[in-house]
């Protein structure tokens, strides 16, 4: 099993990572909350993974913190949760806002991530209130470093809020309202996921 990437930041194409180990590329799946704070293309970075062996193939998926990678695999054990639901989660709210949520119970918050209803709101809270205690982690979202200027951002973030869970109209709303003159993908999906999930 991989349980943990050392290499060069090769591409950023949110959800997906390209990091070059000693010449092999790994593709990785990451939520938001990972891709805001990664180094600049071409830098060095130092993922936590979970790998997951399917019928249909395999999935590798980074984290910066373990805390992030701890939520992901909790949310796994829940009945009706699979990983793109997990990253939505992680991309929508920091570790510590879910951890709140759960323990008060907040299922009215929890629906607002895609891809999320009442019922498995419902059982997050009854199945993840033990289990959230201690996973919390202060460190809050921050924006990556900028400087790769995508060529059309506002098209990247429409896809990678619709790989999130929003439907296209939906996606393409959000970040046509979310984009302003000079933002990259990343802050388009940054402020898009905010006003959606009300924070």
């Amino acid at each position: 099993m991989i349980g943990r990437l050392k290499g060069t930041l090769v591409s950023k194409q949110p959800p997906w990572l390209l990091v070059d180990v000693a010449g092999v590329g790994y593709d990785v799946e990451a939520p938001m909350s990972t891709i805001y704070d990664l180094p600049a293309t071409g830098k060095d970075v130092t993922l936590l993974t979970h790998h997951a062996v399917k019928d249909d193939g395999v999935s590798l998926y980074g984290f910066l913190t373990e805390s992030e990678r701890s939520l992901f695999r909790n949310l796994l054990k829940v009945s009706g949760i699979g990983a793109k639901i997990a990253l939505a989660v992680l991309s929508g709210v920091s570790v510590d806002a879910f951890a709140r949520q759960v323990q008060a119970g907040d299922v009215a918050a929890l629906t607002r991530i895609p891809g999320i209803g009442k019922k498995t709101a419902e059982r997050m809270v009854v199945e993840l209130r033990d289990r959230v205690d201690g996973l919390a982690s202060a460190l809050p979202g921050r924006s990556a470093d900028g400087s790769q200027g995508p060529r059309d951002a506002q098209s990247e973030a429409v896809v990678a809020l619709q790989q999130l869970g929003y439907k296209p109209a939906e996606a393409s709303r959000l970040a046509g309202k979310a984009a302003a003159e000079g933002d990259n993908a990343e802050t388009i999906i940054r402020k898009a996921l905010r006003a959606a999930l009300g924070g």
